[in-house]
This record gives C-alpha cells, structure tokens and sequence, in this order.
C-alpha cells in the first residue's frame, strides 16, 4: 500500500471508483457520474489536492481537497473527500490518503478541514470520529437520492 500525488493517467481508476459510488450508494447525494476527461483536467489543474493510494500496484482509492465555499473569506478552510473500491476498505488506505490531505492542506495554509458525512453513511461517521473530528451538526434532509430523504453531517478538524 502506498499513496502517491494521482496523476492525469490516474483519472479512469479515479472515475470507475467513484462512479461505482454515486451508482451503487447512499454515501453521496450526487446522481452525475464523473467523466474521465472533467476527472483528468480536475486533476492537471490543481494537482497538489488529489491523491491515490495503491495496493498491488492498482489505484484502489483516492482523495481530494478544496476550499469549503467560495470567496477569499473561505481561503483557509477546506472540506475534502476519500472514496475507496469495496476491497480497500477497512484497510487502513482510507486513514493514510486522509494523513495526505491533512498534511498537504497543512501545508498550503489550511485552517481547517471539514468532512460532509451522509447519515446513510454509519462507516463514515465512525471514521471521522476515530481521526480526530469534531461533529459540528447535521442538516436534516438535505440530500435526496433514490428516493429517500438523507441527513447530511458535518465534520471539522483543526490543523
């Protein structure tokens, strides 16, 4: 298991994870499946905030940071997300791509971090309570995805 800065080659890997999540899952309330070329040119334009973890030389996870809302007010604030493929997790990969992040918003200057939890998303909780995150609240009903209404909660950490 190793992570690494993810590449513009790593974009398909990135996508078929991904879209098996938005697919198959409650874990996030989007229903758009990313394409791999807006995965790529996400990638080449800022490619400090992404990164992939590999196991058995197979991008089986990824991570990626960006500022939690818009405008200069929100420059030092960041919220990211981890996905892994089903075989990956419970591993310890979603701990070391989230040990990535932290370090590299560290670096850029980052204040805080935030994590958006689904409430279908049980593992998801447990997790960021076991790294060190603070539950801030939850928004009843916020997201809407085949056909049930889902709570979102939100997580902070300081850096």
């Amino acid at each position: 298991m190793k992570v690494r800065r993810a590449r513009e080659a790593d974009a398909a890997a990135i996508a078929t994870i991904w879209n098996a999540v938005i697919r198959d899952s409650l874990a996030t309330f989007t229903t758009a499946e990313k394409a791999v070329d807006d995965v790529a040119s996400q990638i080449v334009a800022m490619p400090h905030r992404w990164c992939v973890v590999e196991g058995e030389g197979k991008v089986v996870g990824f991570a990626n940071y960006f500022q939690f809302r818009g405008g200069p007010g929100y420059a030092h604030s960041m919220e990211y997300s981890i996905h892994l493929a089903p075989n990956a997790r419970r591993t310890g990969m979603g701990k070391m791509l989230l040990a990535q992040v932290e370090a590299d918003a560290r670096e850029e200057g980052a204040h805080s971090l935030y994590g958006g939890v689904s409430g279908a998303n049980l593992g998801g909780e447990a997790f960021h309570s076991r790294m060190g995150f603070q539950k801030l609240a939850t928004l009843p009903e916020v997201g809407r995805k085949h056909g049930e209404w889902i709570d979102l909660h939100l997580y902070q950490k300081f850096l």
